[in-house]
């Protein structure tokens, strides 16, 4: 458990420095924006292959028995995870965590007309959806710390691009947005944009939902499949 707890500690150390404006500023400055995102992505993978094999290696207790049904909750909600994750690398966001955020077009919203944080939200889906049936010890700690992250993030995101936007732009953006996902929509708000969320993501998300189903048992040791 400790070599989980102290991977989990600089996984989040790793992303709350270089999220602090003037260390980010300075580190742009000095390697370049693209040396940048491209050895923050590498170090990122690489502490989440570490966190994996920490939390697989890692002793465990058993809180709570895996009733049948829970195994049926990752199954259902992880093709919507998936597509908030390929969303989040396919389309432009300038409210949240995205790519090309300066050609984002709140005309065409895409992923943004359901939620403006999309990659937090498929974070946040997936560690809720293994709580359940995952009740032992060093899953609760894994799960529920992605979890409260998770629901931590769309608070301070909203903060933080409220100040780079700027008060005005920021509500106007926003107004036919919401970061719980289909409340905009629910509202009335906003319309469900089907059209720029695209077949290409939604299928792209399906093949990553299958990969990650086939591949499960062999990387983590344990079925996916509820039955």
């Amino acid at each position: 458990m400790s070599e989980l707890l102290l991977s989990l500690g600089v996984f989040i150390a790793f992303h709350i420095i270089p999220a602090i404006g003037p260390v980010r500023r300075v580190l742009v400055k000095v390697i370049g924006l693209v040396p940048y995102i491209v050895g923050y992505s590498m170090i990122s993978i690489a502490i989440l292959v570490w966190v994996g094999v920490a939390y697989t290696n890692a002793d465990t207790d058993i809180l709570w028995p895996q009733w049948p049904w829970t195994r049926w909750v990752p199954v259902v909600v992880m093709p919507l995870s998936c597509l908030f994750f390929v969303s989040t690398l396919r389309e432009p966001n300038t409210l949240s965590v995205g790519v090309k955020a300066d050609q984002y077009d709140a005309a065409r919203p895409g992923i943004v007309s359901v939620t403006r944080h999309p990659l937090i939200w498929s974070l946040l889906l997936w560690a809720v959806a293994h709580v359940l049936p995952n009740g032992d010890s060093t899953s609760i700690v894994l799960f529920g710390l992605f979890a409260v992250l998770g629901a931590v993030g769309p608070w301070s995101l909203d903060k933080k691009k409220c100040r780079d936007l700027g008060e005005e732009h920021w509500q106007r953006f926003t107004a036919p947005t919401s970061s719980l996902p289909f409340w905009a929509i629910l509202t009335g708000r906003a319309k469900l944009d089907w059209r720029g969320i695209g077949m290409i993501n939604v299928a792209l998300a399906m093949v990553l939902y299958v990969v990650l189903l086939l591949g499960h048992e062999h990387v983590i040791g344990a079925s996916p499949f509820p039955f």
